[in-house]
């Protein structure tokens, strides 16, 4: 099987290597990831474009999208993304423990704890989340916008787990406890 390297900034075409600078910048590092991605400076233009358009009017505060990247990217077993969203997670104040929580299926506040529940649904059953999941977001008090853009997340979060997934490029982020 081919290995997959991470690839050096100044390797990459011209594009992403003006896009992998802002990163840098924003970001104060560059991470295996986001670089792997850069190999196509369009599927990194259009992942971070999508992140960034999900978290302007969006129906769910940047910590509750931390809370869906960490139950999707623990359903796909993703150990960088694990890595990285516990990381951001605790930066936007969810506790250790929380993290934990939330990355076995559940959370003490109601209506997150649907959110949560319909993203691990909607991860687990390749898209269709079921009846239940859904009558509980909507009860919750979730609407038509926020079943969108979660599942939205629920995609771009996927997107980044199976370039892990296919890569196995190394995590240079903290790792998470297991569970």
């Amino acid at each position: 099987m081919k290995t997959i390297i991470v690839p050096e900034k100044g390797k990459l075409s011209v594009a992403t290597q003006n896009i992998l600078q802002a990163v840098e910048k924003k970001m104060g590092k560059i991470p295996n990831l986001y670089a792997t991605i850069g190999y196509s400076s369009s599927a990194l233009q259009s992942m971070l474009e999508t992140e960034a358009t999900l978290g302007r009017d969006s129906s769910f505060t940047a910590k509750e999208r931390e809370a869906i990247n960490l139950i999707v990217s623990q359903v796909n077993e993703c150990d960088y993304c694990l890595a990285a969203h516990t990381t951001l997670a605790q930066m936007r104040g969810f506790t250790e423990e929380e993290t934990l929580e939330i990355r076995k299926g559940s959370f003490s506040e109601v209506k997150l704890d649907a959110a949560i529940k319909l993203a691990h649904s909607i991860a687990d059953h390749k898209g269709n989340a079921g009846n239940v999941a859904l009558a509980n977001f909507y009860k919750a008090g979730y609407d038509e916008k926020a079943l969108i853009e979660l599942t939205a997340l629920v995609a771009l979060r996927s997107f980044t787990n199976y370039v892990f997934a296919n890569t196995q490029i190394p995590i240079d982020f903290p790792l998470a406890q297991a569970i």
